[in-house]
């Protein structure tokens, strides 16, 4: 191997030098869990993900600031998570999504592509909001909290 396949699979990315020096294909995120490349019940874009739980927080911190804490933005910031605790285990394990989930067109199923069990959905939500074990991905781009709770957010 010369220097520009080296230099090549680095800007390709890790998938294609595992495929280049492994021979493994791992396919489309979702694959191995056998969901769809595209469209409705496919692995849920990142954008669509971040920009739902950005939605989920602004709207716990309206809650927290104005409802509970009264004004007190110390306060408010504790608050919020308590409030983003609650929301996402409620709404998970009832209806599938959080309010900003459901205004991109997300859910959270569990791996079978039923619903989320009020356990799991409670566990997915204590991991949540301890933030790491959601900037862990596996290949199929579900974070830790995703994976130890045996969930998946898809597109609807």
């Amino acid at each position: 191997m010369d220097n520009r396949d080296v230099v090549g699979s680095w800007l390709s990315g890790p998938g294609e030098a595992t495929k280049d020096m492994a021979g493994g294909d791992f396919g489309y995120r979702g694959k191995r869990l056998g969901l769809p490349e595209e469209g409705r019940g496919a692995i849920a874009p990142l954008g669509r993900r971040f920009g739902a739980i950005f939605i989920d927080w602004a709207l716990c911190m309206v809650i927290a600031y104005g409802l509970i804490a009264r004004g007190d933005q110390h306060a408010a910031g504790n608050w919020a998570l308590l409030v983003f605790f609650v929301l996402s285990a409620l709404t998970v394990s009832t209806v599938g999504f959080t309010p900003g989930k459901r205004l991109l067109g997300l859910r959270v199923v569990s791996e079978n592509g039923g619903r989320l069990g009020a356990g799991w959905a409670l566990a997915r939500s204590v991991l949540l909001c301890l933030a790491v074990p959601a900037l862990i991905w596996d290949r199929d781009g579900r974070g830790l909290h995703d994976r130890l709770a045996r969930a998946v957010q898809v597109r609807i």
